[in-house]
């Protein structure tokens, strides 16, 4: 049975709505555990920084304490199990809510390139058998904002389902990536062939602002 996702509140997207916080939450999804320091190192940053903002993440039910990796020097870090889900709050009508909302994709957008440029910078230091079972592409529709919707559902249900899955032996982590959205094209806008409105409320993007991850995923 999918898991039900938590539904990120106005108070918790806006406490996540600032660029290192995304990062750190990205890394900890992505890579697993992590200390303060290894993060710091990771992301340019300074360790008393990232612990300022872990503890922030922390509060607001992001990530919490890996006590059975912690020491007496080194506390590390992990992401909450778990679906999130953040639509809800980003169309909020509260102030500030979209603006908080578009500065946490931006940076989920940025950090899923930042990935997918890492890997393929060094791709021909995988296996054959990685790079061939990589999958990248794209596929042009026409569909109604609701068959958008809800082949994004279908998407993700599948998603959930090996994310679900005991991994098997030889299994590492990779990372997927899902974005649908109406192609803005500003001549076929004149025309009256594209939409003039994009992203409100219960529209095209109204579930793209989904991330799920697990322990060990």
């Amino acid at each position: 049975m999918a898991e039900v996702a938590r539904r990120v509140g106005v108070e918790a997207l806006k406490a996540l709505a600032h660029p290192l916080r995304v990062r750190i939450f990205s890394e900890l999804t992505s890579y697993g555990p992590a200390t303060a320091s290894a993060l710091a190192a990771r992301l340019g940053e300074s360790s008393g920084s990232t612990s300022y903002h872990l503890r922030q993440l922390e509060k607001h039910g992001y990530v919490r304490e890996d006590a059975e990796r912690g020491n007496g020097r080194d506390r590390w870090w992990e992401r909450v199990p778990g679906p999130i889900e953040l639509a809800d709050a980003v169309f909020d009508d509260a102030p500030g809510a979209r603006e908080a909302g578009d500065l946490v994709e931006r940076e989920f957008i940025d950090a899923e390139n930042r990935r997918f440029a890492a890997y393929w910078a060094g791709r021909s230091e995988l296996p054959e058998e990685w790079v061939r079972a990589t999958q990248t592409g794209s596929v042009a529709l026409r569909l109604t904002a609701e068959e958008l919707e809800r082949l994004g559902a279908e998407v993700w249900a599948v998603f959930e389902r090996h994310r679900q899955q005991e991994p098997s032996e030889g299994a590492q982590r990779v990372d997927l990536q899902l974005r649908g959205f109406p192609v803005v094209d500003g001549a076929r806008e004149e025309s009256g062939d594209s939409p003039k409105k994009c992203c409100g409320p219960g529209g095209p993007a109204a579930t793209v602002l989904t991330r799920r991850s697990t322990k060990g995923a």
